[in-house]
């Protein structure tokens, strides 16, 4: 799927190209699945924290097997099964990505399973513990609670002992947070929700708010958390400006803290206490990601689309060899 040109998801374009052959420090997968992320349809529509080099190939996150080792790549062969993130490439049948974004993914997982792993599980594990230093027994809210990184966040937090409020549009969206354990549901539109926030929390707010809306929902946010709370930035769905006095923040000595997986993973101390975090849970099946819908590549646009509309659950995914 290529984009020659920034624009809604119908810009893009499903093209016959040659194969990309791995340079050094590269892999070459034969992609098996593609989770679709937010910020991949942002990519295409040129509102991503970084400019796209047009055209290119939009896909961040992949799962596949090893075809072929470029030079100076060891510790992974040829045939091996991996989920990896590579930045763009990922919507077609062969990617080049690099080794050093390969993720080691458990035998029980499916290939699907796989490419719903890494960005929104290492995401939600960064916001949850790294950046917003959750403690087992505080509560924490998850907004946008049923799409990939909400379910990823609800799921994580439980598994960490957390007590989580979730908030989503409907209420079949809320089940899917019940269903992962979440201990208090509310509608994202309930006239009364940060009033149910703050009495579900014990009266004062929560300690860790993982905000994922932004725009003008963000002043209900301050509202949400307790004093000394924090809140992590995981996103900004509404796509609008976020005004911030920082008088709100001071008067109740609340933290706002922004998260970019992208940037945060250059620190391989970072990477490493996040696969070590994950890995545990990984093993004790306290952690499965939740594959929602499936494409065929040349379904991207809609896959694209279904998104922006709102029409989907858990992570996006797409097979580029149906």
């Amino acid at each position: 799927m290529l984009v020659e040109r920034t624009g809604t998801p119908d810009v893009m374009q499903l093209r016959d190209v040659p194969r990309p052959a791995p340079r050094a420090g590269q892999v070459l997968l034969r992609v098996e699945a593609v989770g679709v992320n937010f910020a991949d349809v942002l990519n295409v529509a040129g509102q991503y924290l970084t400019a796209p080099k047009l055209p290119h190939i939009p896909g961040m996150e992949l799962a596949g097997t090893v075809e072929a080792l470029g030079e100076g790549v060891s510790g992974v062969q040829v045939g091996q099964r991996v989920a990896a993130l590579g930045g763009t490439g990922g919507l077609a049948e062969y990617a080049a990505v690099p080794a050093a974004g390969l993720v080691p993914v458990p035998d029980s997982f499916t290939p699907a399973q796989a490419a719903a792993f890494p960005v929104s599980y290492m995401t939600a594990y960064h916001a949850l513990k790294t950046l917003g230093r959750g403690e087992a027994g505080e509560w924490v809210l998850v907004q946008a609670a049923a799409g990939a990184l909400g379910t990823a966040s609800v799921q994580l937090a439980v598994a960490l002992g957390m007590k989580v409020i979730a908030l989503a549009s409907t209420e079949e969206k809320l089940q899917i947070a019940r269903d992962l354990g979440a201990d208090v549901t509310i509608l994202q539109d309930d006239p009364e929700r940060v009033q149910k926030v703050r009495e579900a929390a014990g009266g004062q707010g929560v300690p860790l708010l993982l905000e994922a809306v932004g725009g003008a929902r963000f002043e209900e946010s301050l509202k949400m958390v307790a004093p000394l709370g924090r809140i992590v930035f995981i996103g900004n769905a509404s796509r609008e400006e976020v005004s911030l006095n920082p008088a709100a923040l001071m008067k109740r000595n609340i933290s706002v803290t922004g998260l970019w997986l992208t940037s945060l993973m250059t620190d391989p101390r970072i990477s490493a206490a996040a696969a070590q975090g994950l890995t545990p849970l990984i093993a004790s099946g306290k952690v499965v990601p939740q594959v929602g819908p499936t494409y065929a590549l040349a379904d991207s646009p809609r896959a694209f689309q279904d998104m922006l509309d709102r029409k989907t659950t858990g992570k996006v995914i797409i097979e580029p060899q149906r």
